[in-house]
């Protein structure tokens, strides 16, 4: 399972839109996620902490995150978004190791949802202020009436092939040694085999064929899902798109495999990201 997914809760989408069935979960049974900004708190056994209604601020704006075992879960806005680089406090990536699966899920989901709602309180069509509605599912313009809604960022992440070896990039700022699959947003007005072909040919000079899909991730950072591809080269003549990454190589199956247990020649991404996933299922093609 890919870090992110398989949330336990129900999203019961049917109760975001009834005011009334809301307003009745809001009672003793309501579960607060306990959020530090945008990190999780940990309890003593290192699972997320969850409160009650009466922990949330007398002003904060509520999400419903949904239903777990019949039990209404929120979580608070914070006041500010994440203006930091994605992944750039360490806290961050210690949390991802340390959460189970099922928690990472929730706190992915939640982390994403009151991160847009801090980020967008002013409206983008007129400049007025926006409030919370459906259960935290949209925001609605106070003056023009406009309905906002939660953003999900398609970014294709892909493996590129070519005589049997794999084309990986080292991004600019990133460790030595360090290489993962290369990466880019579909942009409007193309499909996601249009972007990967794309971003490779940008970032690479080299044209892809054959796209097809692997799998994906939601990846909170702020609201990106992950569509991990796989495609042909048609060479492996490189020129690299020297301010997006630092340089870009090819490695066989053998470098993969060695590196993916810790002893080849680059430094895999972490078991957390969907480019971890992908070498490995490269691996075991």
């Amino acid at each position: 399972m890919l870090a992110f997914t398989g949330s336990r809760l129900d999203r019961a989408d049917n109760d975001r839109a009834d005011p009334e069935r809301l307003a009745g979960y809001m009672n003793w049974r309501a579960r607060l996620l306990a959020l530090d900004g945008l990190m999780p708190a940990m309890d003593e056994a290192g699972c997320l902490a969850w409160g009650t209604l009466a922990d949330a601020p007398e002003d904060a704006e509520l999400v419903f995150l949904g239903l777990d075992a019949g039990k209404p879960c929120f979580a608070c806005v914070p006041p500010v978004g994440d203006a930091a680089p994605r992944l750039a406090n360490p806290a961050v990536w210690q949390a991802m190791a340390s959460l189970t699966p099922d928690d990472l899920a929730i706190y992915g989901g939640a982390r994403s949802i009151v991160d847009w709602h801090a980020r967008h309180r002013f409206c983008a069509q007129c400049g007025g202020t926006t409030t919370i509605a459906k259960g935290g599912w949209q925001r609605n313009c106070s003056q023009c009436d406009a309905s906002h809604f939660p953003r999900t960022d398609p970014v294709a992440i892909m493996l590129v092939e070519y005589d049997g070896k794999l084309m990986l990039g080292r991004g600019k700022g990133w460790p030595e040694g360090r290489f993962s699959a290369l990466a880019g947003f579909v942009e409007p007005g193309e499909s996601i085999e249009e972007g990967v072909a794309r971003e490779v040919l940008e970032e690479s000079g080299v044209t892809v064929r054959d796209v097809t899909y692997i799998a994906s991730q939601p990846w909170p950072f702020p609201s990106q899902l992950m569509i991990g591809c796989h495609g042909y080269a048609d060479d492996d003549a490189l020129t690299v798109d020297e301010t997006e990454l630092a340089e870009i190589r090819w490695f066989t199956r053998e470098e993969v495999t060695a590196s993916l247990a810790g002893d080849g020649p680059f430094a895999a991404p972490p078991a957390q990201a969907i480019a971890h996933h992908l070498l490995t299922w490269w691996r075991d093609r």
